[in-house]
């Protein structure tokens, strides 16, 4: 395992990110304050270039590379997000990618992705490994890998959305972020300990794949067949080795969202806040919003981790009865 990323390789990432990545807004809902008797802060991330977070580790990742590894370029795999950041990132800093992207992926990332210029391979995620066949692309074309969450860069670039989220509201009592491979809860959590380290953080993944809870209770890296939710970019079947040191390490808690909460969750944000949030997006929302912890009286963070959703799916989810 190579060496855990720290709070001064997230100081590090924001620098590098500055200027390219947006600050994004936090947003507050009175009618939620009011329903919990708590504080409640949205860090928008479904407002940052290519619609998610992914963009702060992918820019950040890509930015490190040295002159070879530019001129042959980079390649990934994800069902989407990390996909479109890399993609992004890899256009503004002139270099080749290439991605490896599941079948069912939502079209609209799929398009999005080949729209920033990336080569895009499909793949059927239910009767294929992504991992291998990434390694075996790498080799055959002298790319660089650079993984969707278990990489120190990719880790420190998403600390960054806990870093300014601190800075825009200060200190927490609780942080809630969206959970899949754990590139965003762990570098949130470097974040937290850091600069509010009374908080107590809390990772929250999809009821359907809670390989990151069982790992969590039991010490070791659980992996799961290929959850079925629609939280796509949290299929994950297992944490990584970089991420799962800093979860046990770093992080209270790991919970979990149902399906139909994810779906409430975004319910609310169309109604009452007036933005779209994919179902990944809301997990960490969910979480809050069902009362999954008590927090009357307390001060809560939750990522908002991204907005990349196909609007009919969209429309589909939200008229549900």
């Amino acid at each position: 395992m190579s060496r855990l990323p720290t709070y001064e390789d997230v100081v590090a990432a924001a620098a590098r990110i500055d200027g390219h990545a947006h600050q994004t807004p936090v947003l507050r809902s009175s009618t939620l304050d009011a329903r919990l008797g708590a504080q409640v802060f949205f860090k928008c991330e479904n407002f940052q270039r290519m619609g998610a977070f992914k963009f702060r580790g992918a820019f950040n990742a890509l930015s490190r590379f040295d002159a070879a590894q530019r001129r042959a370029g980079v390649i990934t795999f994800s069902s989407g997000n990390h996909a479109q950041a890399i993609a992004l990132a890899a256009r503004l800093q002139g270099i080749a990618a290439l991605i490896l992207m599941p079948l069912d992926a939502p079209q609209a990332k799929i398009e999005a992705t080949r729209g920033y210029g990336a080569e895009v391979v499909l793949f059927d995620r239910f009767q294929q490994d992504r991992e291998a066949m990434g390694r075996a692309l790498a080799a055959e074309r002298g790319m660089t890998l650079i993984p969707p969450f278990d990489h120190a860069d990719v880790i420190s670039g998403q600390g960054t959305a806990g870093k300014e989220l601190f800075e825009q509201v200060g200190a927490l009592d609780y942080l809630f972020v969206c959970l899949g491979g754990g590139g965003l809860l762990s570098g949130c959590a470097l974040a937290a300990r850091a600069v509010s380290p009374h908080c107590r953080v809390i990772g929250v993944e999809p009821e359907a794949g809670n390989d990151a809870q069982q790992s969590f209770r039991s010490g070791q890296i659980v992996t799961i067949a290929t959850p079925r939710t629609i939280a796509d970019g949290a299929q994950t079947q297992a944490l990584g080795a970089l991420t799962f040191a800093i979860i046990r390490r770093d992080v209270d808690d790991v919970v979990t969202a149902s399906d139909a909460q994810l779906v409430d969750a975004m319910r609310f944000f169309a109604e009452r806040m007036k933005i779209i949030v994919e179902p990944t997006g809301c997990l960490a929302a969910a979480a809050v919003m069902q009362g999954t912890l008590p927090l009357a009286g307390k001060r809560v963070g939750v990522i908002v981790s991204g907005g990349n959703v196909d609007l009919q799916r969209f429309a589909q989810l939200v008229a549900q009865p």
